[in-house]
């Protein structure tokens, strides 16, 4: 088993984060993560700065992007830079698509649980739709018809807003990811995912990814690793 945190951002591609490569690299193999992917929200990472950087690191790092669309964040592994239109969820998919990548929804029910006016939830901010009481009803989304999978494992999420995004995957039969979605060493492996096999680089990931060949995890960072589950 394979244990990556696949939401990760640093102060080379993310505005927001204070984390530096060192930091990572260092609380990565304290806690004893295999890898970690850097979805950065402005890219910011070549192939030739992410080989240098983390040659010598001892886990496996890739790279990705977090996109900001018109159906929330989506998380994009085979996608290294911004392409015109992907603000577009629409968009994003047939970039990924080109890439080769796979599409995950980031964090898709944050805040929904909040009192007014911190209840903002960017699936339901634009949209015509009221916000879901089931997750039966929230399942009905056109965004989970886009996407390959779900982060239903959220590190800076409550626990209400995690088990209810799981419940929604459970409806569409999507397994979950899990990601810390940490901007400092904070938290980092709060929660990540298990992969079945071995994955050495980008191209293993996407691979395991469309397979379905992972499970979400929980508590890798206290030293008391467990699946997350209903």
């Amino acid at each position: 088993m394979k244990k990556f945190d696949l939401h990760v951002h640093t102060v080379r591609g993310s505005s927001d984060s204070s984390l530096t490569p060192e930091q990572l690299i260092e609380e990565a193999q304290r806690i004893g993560l295999d890898g970690v992917c850097l979805t950065e929200h402005g890219g910011g990472w070549e192939t030739r700065d992410l080989e240098d950087t983390f040659r010598d690191a001892g886990i496996t790092v890739i790279r990705a992007l977090e996109v900001d669309t018109d159906m929330g964040h989506i998380l994009a592994y085979g996608l290294h830079r911004h392409v015109s239109g992907i603000n577009v969820a629409g968009e994003l998919r047939k970039a990924v698509n080109r890439a080769g990548g796979v599409m995950i929804s980031a964090h898709p029910f944050r805040n929904l649980f909040n009192k007014p006016p911190y209840n903002v939830n960017l699936l339901y901010k634009n949209s015509k739709r009221r916000s879901p009481e089931t997750a039966e009803e929230a399942s009905g989304h056109p965004l989970f018809q886009l996407v390959d999978d779900i982060e239903v494992a959220n590190g800076s999420n409550t626990d209400q807003e995690n088990l209810f995004t799981l419940e929604v995957a459970a409806h569409l039969g999507m397994g979950g990811t899990g990601g810390s979605d940490v901007h400092s060493t904070h938290g980092l492996g709060k929660c990540i995912t298990m992969f079945d096999g071995d994955i050495r680089g980008e191209s293993d990931l996407i691979e395991a990814l469309k397979a379905k060949a992972f499970m979400p995890g929980q508590n890798l960072h206290k030293g008391d690793l467990q699946p997350f589950s209903l």
